[in-house]
């Protein structure tokens, strides 16, 4: 399954809204922009589209509730939702969305480091 490449201006909102958290690690998921505080992904881009992790009453104050972020048919990513394109259209209710998935996800426990797997040498 081929994933299309994200538009740059969409690149440059989700980093003009990124809040400036020192908490905020910015790197890349899936190949496009993410934000992850303490290894928890808090929000990022799919294609054209940004995401967010948000409290369950956050996102019922999204309009139409949010859609559920799933990058494959039938493999939604439980707690995290695809901010609507009313939202993203309006500079200030992004950025307030992309602060409370910060918010949200900094209140979780901080992921743990798997511990990597012991090599062996071949025979």
């Amino acid at each position: 399954m081929a994933w299309t490449k994200a538009p740059q201006s969409l690149v440059d909102l989700f980093d003009e809204c990124l809040p400036r958290d020192p908490r905020v690690e910015r790197r890349r998921m899936f190949g496009y922009p993410c934000a992850f505080v303490a290894g928890n992904m808090a929000a990022g881009l799919f294609g054209d589209r940004i995401f967010a992790r948000l409290s369950p009453e956050d996102r019922a104050a999204l309009p139409g509730g949010g859609e559920d972020f799933a990058p494959m048919p039938g493999r939604a990513m439980k707690g995290y939702v695809l901010v609507p394109d009313d939202v993203v259209a309006d500079e200030g209710a992004l950025a307030e969305t992309l602060a409370r998935a910060v918010s949200f996800t900094g209140s979780l426990p901080p992921k743990e480091k798997k511990a990597a797997k012991a090599r062996t040498k071949a025979g």
